[in-house]
């Protein structure tokens, strides 16, 4: 279609819309508009009254089951069909029979995915540890309440939470559930809304109550002194990072590693894995071994199946002989769902707005809100009591003249007006008039009204005593520890996952094989790098430099042989000489700088072969101070390549020695005076950053030149030129001693 042909098409769609075919009611709206109208209401109904857990540690279709079945009288009656919890919970939630049911499969005690379950269940509710496992129709499982529900809705008849209406506005649910306990820490929970997710663990009960009473007594104490670590109903272990655990209780958000737990049967030669974590299921960690299997990554595996039974959950591994069931393990760890990190992101509603929090500002909220559930239901009951109070002052006129009531009653002609006559007669109000007039006839007796009006002053006693709790923030704090003591001894239970600390797991690296055979390497002044066989050496010993260049270094060593390579920068780079491949002396062989992606500027000053890494490394520095360091200080766990702070940088470096063994060594200033000492006068230093300690005392101007194994000098009189302690002067460098090339390993 041609430019044209559109704006004139666009122009008559405009005066007529019905040009195009199209509806003329069609209004044009940007889309922005579109999603200002009609997507976030939609996402804001999806964070707030769907996906994202509230204070309580409820969603929505959490609260409606458990209310529902509050109201049927399952928590302290028999158990009910499933079908009719979920036909009666529609009353309330209207997304339908399926979402209802799956609620309460995650919610039962078969299904087993909270810590501590809110629905008793009988039947099959399938695992939480299985994908495929499907659980029972509802017209087959029967459900009531568990035992600790009795703490959910403790005191929900004395106006402890507000009611709202429910969809359709015919009965009343309440908003929110007066638990006794922090349940948005013990009952796990995640959901997914529009824009955000929420991802809580759970944590053992005892803990938590622990945690709590602590928190009230004093809001800056350490929270890792009582809440360990998260508890999963599946059990495992979880790998404790203190620091890792820190930044979940400030923030609310991060992981924790969890593995499985196994055992060896060795009569058999087979592994037992017994407990998974909780992020993953069985079919997941057999389908990904499968997959290693066939990939040939893991051999020492004959087969694998699910034996789990009634028992519990049991994946049985056969094990080829001579199979270290332990190395497997490791890499069974590391290559699967054996051992998973749960995510997580505390991400709670807090009066209709989500707010991501840590531990100690969910508990914050928690006692807060608990605080207002407590003095609401401390105001209802003195209400009542008030009420009573005021009747049985009332009946206590009554007393004075139950004859005078008697007649008052008896001479009164119409019904309607007892109670007025009533209230004239004794001077009291409407309310106490009533009372008095619904008395029974066989009430009216001094035994009866004296034993009402006996309880004035007890009554007295409570109000007074419940006035000076709402008045007394202390006393409502111990009311809720009372509380949390209560259910920590009623309901908690021991922990079912371990904790284990990180340096007490072993990490499995993965073992490559190294073709190990005789090398002869070479090392050039301007930092080239060439490993020669000796087959190829044979052939021809001649080396090849740039123009300019020559040999600095060389030795007789093997193929697997690790290599440190110092540089003037004070940094070392460690390697492999398998690392580098097989040159010829013909060519240049590896620019180091550029092999081993060195600083700009950086140049190799000095090469070792540190081998089972026993003796020293000697620094000689221009200020005349050295530095014997360990060469254990150079040794690393991890597959490190590069270290910084090799040596000091407080003066410049002139030579470098490796030793394996004490021996004498000369040093040369540029006066030139030489020093000729034993390395033993000097002490070792585990710190490879040390300024060490001077050894050749110099005049102005003058400076430490190098410094070379003494027997190699080509000096006549080493003892003209030996001291015994340090640091010393040296001697003046005769001209005998100085007719031959002294050679710096340096140079």
């Amino acid at each position: 279609m041609k430019k044209n042909e559109k704006k004139e098409q666009t122009a008559q769609h405009r005066a007529n819309p019905n040009v195009l075919g199209l509806r003329a009611d069609v209004v044009e709206q940007r889309i922005t508009d579109t999603l200002e109208t009609n997507y976030m209401p939609y996402a804001m109904s999806v964070i707030v009254s769907r996906a994202i857990p509230e204070i309580d540690g409820f969603k929505p279709s959490h609260r409606k089951l458990l209310y529902t079945m509050y109201k049927m009288g399952l928590l302290n009656g028999a158990r009910t069909k499933s079908a009719n919890i979920v036909g009666q919970t529609m009353r309330l939630n209207p997304h339908g029979d399926a979402a209802i049911y799956d609620t309460m499969v995650r919610l039962s005690k078969g299904y087993g995915a909270l810590l501590h379950p809110f629905v008793d269940s009988k039947g099959n509710f399938g695992k939480v540890y299985s994908r495929d496992m499907a659980w029972a129709a509802s017209r087959y499982t029967e459900a009531k309440l568990s035992a600790i529900c009795a703490e959910l809705f403790r005191d929900i008849d004395s106006d402890t939470v507000d009611f709202i209406d429910n969809y359709d506005n015919t009965m009343k649910e309440p908003a929110l559930l007066p638990t006794t306990f922090p349940n948005i820490l013990v009952s796990a929970n995640q959901g997914i809304a529009v824009g955000m997710a929420s991802q809580l663990c759970g944590f053992n009960l005892g803990e938590v109550c622990d945690t709590t009473i602590a928190y009230l007594k004093n809001p800056d104490c350490d929270l890792t002194e009582t809440l360990l670590a998260p508890d999963f109903p599946t059990g495992g272990e979880v790998i404790c990072d203190i620091d890792a655990l820190r930044e979940i209780y400030s923030t609310g958000r991060g992981g924790v590693k969890v593995r499985a737990r196994w055992r060896y049967d060795k009569k058999e030669n087979l592994i037992e894995v017994y407990e998974i974590p909780y992020t993953t299921t069985t079919e997941a960690i057999m389908d990904k071994v499968a997959e290693l299997i066939k990939a040939g990554k893991v051999k020492e595996i004959t087969d694998m199946r699910d034996e789990t039974d009634l028992n519990g959950l049991k994946l049985t591994i056969d094990l080829k002989r001579g199979t270290d069931p332990d190395k497997l393990m490791q890499k069974l760890m590391k290559s699967t769902t054996l051992q998973d990190t749960m995510s997580c992101n505390f991400n709670v509603l807090i009066a209709g707005m989500p707010r991501v929090m840590g531990v100690r500002e969910l508990l914050d909220e928690w006692c807060a809100w608990r605080t207002e559930c407590v003095r609401r239901r401390v105001y209802f009951v003195m209400s009542k009591k008030k009420d009573k109070l005021h009747l049985l002052k009332g009946l206590k006129r009554i007393l004075l003249d139950i004859d005078k009531a008697i007649q008052i009653i008896r001479e009164t002609e119409a019904e309607a007006d007892v109670v007025p006559n009533l209230m004239i007669g004794f001077g009291i109000d409407q309310v106490q008039a009533e009372y008095v007039a619904e008395i029974k006839l066989r009430n009216i007796n001094k035994e009866y009204i004296l034993k009402r009006v006996e309880e004035t002053s007890a009554l007295q006693d409570e109000i007074e005593d419940l006035e000076d709790i709402l008045a007394r923030p202390a006393r409502v704090k111990k009311i809720i520890v009372t509380e949390l003591e209560d259910v920590r001894k009623k309901y908690a239970e021991p922990r079912r996952t371990g904790i284990v600390y990180g340096h007490e797991v072993e990490e499995y690296t993965e073992e490559t094989t190294v073709d190990d055979y005789a090398v002869s390497v070479f090392l050039s002044r301007e930092g080239y790098f060439k490993k020669i066989t000796p087959a190829s050496l044979r052939m021809n010993a001649e080396q090849k430099y740039k123009e300019g260049d020559a040999l600095a270094q060389s030795f007789e060593t093997s193929n697997a042989a690790e290599v440190m390579f110092f540089t003037d920068k004070c940094q070392v780079y460690k390697s492999r000489l398998s690392d580098f491949d097989d040159t010829k002396a013909s060519a240049l062989g590896d620019y180091l700088p550029a092999k081993l992606g060195m600083d700009e500027g950086e140049s190799v000053v000095y090469m070792v072969l540190p081998g089972d890494y026993r003796g020293w490394m000697l620094f000689f520095f221009e200020n005349g101070k050295a530095a014997k360091v360990e060469l254990s200080a150079y040794r690393t766990t991890s597959n490190r390549r590069k270290l910084t702070g090799a040596y000091s940088d407080k003066s410049p470096l002139r030579t470098a020695l490796c030793l394996r063994e004490d021996c004498e060594l000369a040093v040369y200033s540029t006066e030139p005076r030489v020093l000729v000492f034993s390395t033993a006068l000097l002490g070792s230093k585990t710190t490879r950053a040390t300024q060490g300690v001077a050894v050749m005392t110099l005049k102005k101007k003058f400076t430490l030149d190098y410094a070379c194994a003494a027997e190699g000098t080509g000096i006549a009189n080493l003892a003209r030129y030996r001291a015994r302690s340090l640091p010393a002067v040296g001697a003046l460098l005769k001209a005998e001693d100085s007719d031959e090339k002294q050679i710096s390993l340096m140079d």
